[in-house]
């Protein structure tokens, strides 16, 4: 007979080396970064926004807030430690408006959630309450972060190209999603099946579209807007 809390835990491990794989992702974006000295035109929210997903996840996966679940907390706690790094190279690189920007916007996150940790913790005496008040808010968070991949899309349609939509990030994309939600649905746990199906959902299209615009893309053309690089980056567990 199959232990499936044994699979569970192997997927959950496979889960993590292959969100590891998308938090690392933007590495080149920051290698760019530090040999020009400059953040270009390249933005900081996408890792200011996954940096307070992740730490809502951390504390989601916590026992005291949903058992049997510590593999959730184990990948986003590396996230975070990812993602720190990652906005200390925009603090080091961006000019000192965009500085105190990305300062505040860090400094609001860790405050709400602190907040959020002391109301959890305080008020709400069960592990069902605080992983229903924290599981909702990481849906939400989750859902906000889906406006990335959808406006690449949305470009790969308006351009036939899939020149900034990369296929090896939309693969992992949705080979992420797919597994984190078979790791939820084991175990039913509705806060992770819900993003991550979302997830996969996202991902199968995206791969769609790769096959659909592959042909109608002209590798060839110089870009001159940075900026508009794919940097889609989801955390949904």
């Amino acid at each position: 007979m199959v232990d499936t809390g044994a699979v569970r835990t192997v997927i959950g491990v496979l889960g993590n080396v292959i969100s590891f794989g998308l938090f690392v992702s933007p590495v080149p974006t920051m290698v760019t970064i530090v040999k020009a000295k400059s953040v270009q035109e390249f933005k900081s929210d996408p890792y200011v926004a996954t940096l307070f997903n992740c730490m809502l996840w951390v504390f989601y996966g916590l026992p005291i807030v949903r058992p049997d679940t510590i593999l959730v907390s184990t990948i986003n706690g590396c996230g975070v430690c990812i993602e720190l790094a990652y906005i200390i190279i925009f603090l080091l690189y961006s000019p000192a408006s965009k500085k105190k920007r990305i300062l505040i916007s860090v400094f609001v996150e860790v405050i709400v959630f602190a907040i959020l940790v002391f109301v959890t913790l305080k008020f709400l005496h069960t592990t069902k309450a605080r992983s229903a008040l924290i599981g909702i808010l990481c849906i939400i968070f989750n859902v906000i972060m889906y406006a990335s991949p959808l406006t690449v899309m949305r470009m790969v349609i308006q351009t036939k190209s899939v020149k900034y939509m990369p296929f090896l990030l939309s693969l992992a994309n949705f080979c992420n999603g797919l597994v984190w939600l078979v790791y939820a649905l084991l175990k039913f746990d509705p806060f992770i099946v819900i993003p991550n199906g979302l997830g996969a959902f996202f991902g199968v299209i995206q791969l769609a579209l790769y096959g659909t615009y592959y042909r109608s893309t002209k590798w060839d053309e110089d870009d001159t807007r940075p900026g508009q690089k794919s940097e889609v980056e989801l955390t949904n567990t």
